[in-house]
């Protein structure tokens, strides 16, 4: 009898652990804040190299302002330039598509594209350092992209 007791104890708690976990389980699966940023595209334009962006807000507030330092890297890995590509506003829940023309740069000679930091990043409710504290960087080229 001790041993059936003993079991269906057993039975019970194991039964019963994933009642308990559940709400630690759905925290975990809730998406933190982030400011996702892809490169999407790079191709030859009138002007040098036309970048493409795919930027989706989920910081949980709309922000106004929202401009980046990035740095561009040749083929050798050497520094080519610094620009400021400025996102303009970003609506929160939105995912707005934004191009650059960055003059006289060659898109086959871009190895890697690197966010150095946000020049500006504003909004009701926004900390400064919010943009590059849940900045997520994707690409959908063969250029390295990220912070």
């Amino acid at each position: 009898m001790t041993s059936l007791t003993a079991s269906l104890r057993l039975l019970t708690s194991v039964l019963a652990m994933p009642l308990a976990m559940g709400p630690a389980w759905a925290q975990q699966s809730a998406p933190a804040p982030a400011l996702t940023l892809e490169l999407n595209g790079a191709q030859p334009s009138d002007k040098g190299c036309r970048l493409t962006f795919v930027v989706n807000n989920t910081l949980g507030a709309d922000l106004s302002k929202a401009a980046f330092e990035i740095a561009l890297f040749n083929e050798a890995g050497v520094v080519d330039r610094l620009t400021v590509l400025d996102f303009k506003d970003l609506p929160a829940g939105k995912t707005k598509v934004t191009r650059f023309d960055l003059a006289g740069a060659d898109c086959a000679k871009v190895s890697r594209v690197l966010i150095n930091s946000a020049t500006e990043c504003a909004g009701a409710g926004i900390q400064p350092d919010a943009c590059m504290r849940g900045l997520k960087t994707e690409t959908k080229t063969g250029i390295a992209f990220g912070v």
